[in-house]
């Protein structure tokens, strides 16, 4: 499981490649649950359902924005490609990671 908790992480970090930038602001989230289950990875489906990966963008996306407390990422970690995760994702899943410092506000972008 872990294996595939690795490589749905690894995934959404390539999918997002050329719009990740590590200390943005503003931000989209991707279902870690859901996009499991694009991958073929069932079995993570309905254990991560409601668990977000969050994605720094280089620029604000189209659409509705809601700003968020920074504070919300307490405990969080983030990879080499920049993806953002709570921090018992980011130990299970087993990849070098580094302590996520969020600003102290952040905006999260609904596409």
């Amino acid at each position: 499981m872990n294996d595939h908790l690795k490589k749905t992480l690894e995934q959404i970090g390539e999918d997002f490649r050329q719009a990740i930038s590590e200390d943005s602001r503003h931000y989209c989230e991707v279902s870690i649950g859901r996009k499991a289950e694009h991958l073929g990875y069932s079995d993570l489906k309905q254990q991560f359902q409601d668990v977000y990966a969050i994605v720094p963008l280089k620029r604000p996306a189209e659409g509705m924005k809601v700003r968020i407390d920074g504070r919300t990422f307490v405990n969080y970690a983030q990879f080499d490609s920049g993806v953002v995760v709570p921090g018992y994702i980011a130990q299970r899943s087993g990849l070098p990671c580094k302590p996520y410092r969020a600003q102290d506000s952040m905006i999260l972008n609904f596409a």
